[in-house]
């Protein structure tokens, strides 16, 4: 799989995306349009350990819904209810695997894709 979801209206993952250089194979995914699949979810808690490490805590509605939440599962059900919830931008590319925007997933990510 070749694929980065991410959010085209957002700042952060458009600057992330400009400061790579992304081989042409690599599928930009808007998941504002195109909602995550369960099956690279899944993938994506085989990679990260628990749906908790894809789920961004920073989505405006968390406040509201963070109560409800009282196992994993309950992660997995609110990223795939509403785009929201992921952390982006992710990344697959073959066995390479990157969630959210802190420092060091920035800095992975462009030691990979821009490599010399």
């Amino acid at each position: 799989m070749k694929q980065v979801y991410h959010l085209s209206t957002c700042s952060t993952c458009k600057r992330i995306l400009n400061s790579l250089t992304l081989p042409k194979d690599i599928l930009l995914i808007d998941i504002k349009q195109q909602a995550i699949t369960g099956e690279v979810l899944e993938e994506l808690k085989t990679q990260f350990g628990s749906y908790e490490a894809v789920f961004s805590k920073k989505a405006k509605r968390y406040n509201e819904v963070k109560a409800t939440i009282s196992c994993d599962e309950d992660f997995r059900a609110l990223i795939l209810s509403d785009y929201t919830f992921l952390k982006r931008p992710v990344f697959i590319y073959n066995d390479f695997y990157s969630v959210g925007n802190d420092r060091s997933a920035v800095e992975r990510l462009q030691e990979k894709f821009n490599a010399c």
